[in-house]
């Protein structure tokens, strides 16, 4: 069974910074490409960032140049940095793990951006 757990995130100012981190329970972790999510109150969940297992990286336009993910296949670790946080950031931060014609959640991090 593939478990995720997300952690990291908080209450944070504008113009701050927090760093997730996702681990996987599964040896798959390490050829399984991996995403990070986000969902904010009465919107749709939506696509931050991919991570391949070889580490080449994607990003949404909304987050470019601010959020950095990155992992660690030896450790089953995936993680988010972000910078510059802005208010309408806000939101339940969800990793992800595709493997084959399957997907898994993590249950979520909230991160609340907010003076």
């Amino acid at each position: 069974q593939v478990q995720l757990v997300e952690s990291g995130g908080g209450l944070v100012q504008p113009g701050g910074s927090l760093r997730l981190s996702c681990v996987a329970s599964t040896s798959i972790f390490s050829i399984s490409p991996m995403g990070w999510y986000r969902q904010a109150p009465g919107k749709e969940r939506e696509w931050v960032a991919t991570i391949t297992s070889g580490g080449t990286t994607l990003y949404a336009d909304s987050v470019r140049g601010r959020f950095t993910t990155s992992r660690d296949n030896s450790k089953r670790m995936m993680y988010l940095q972000i910078n510059s946080l802005k208010p309408e950031d806000t939101a339940i931060y969800y990793c992800r793990l595709q493997h084959g014609g399957s997907l898994y959640w993590g249950q979520g991090t909230q991160v609340t951006v907010s003076s």
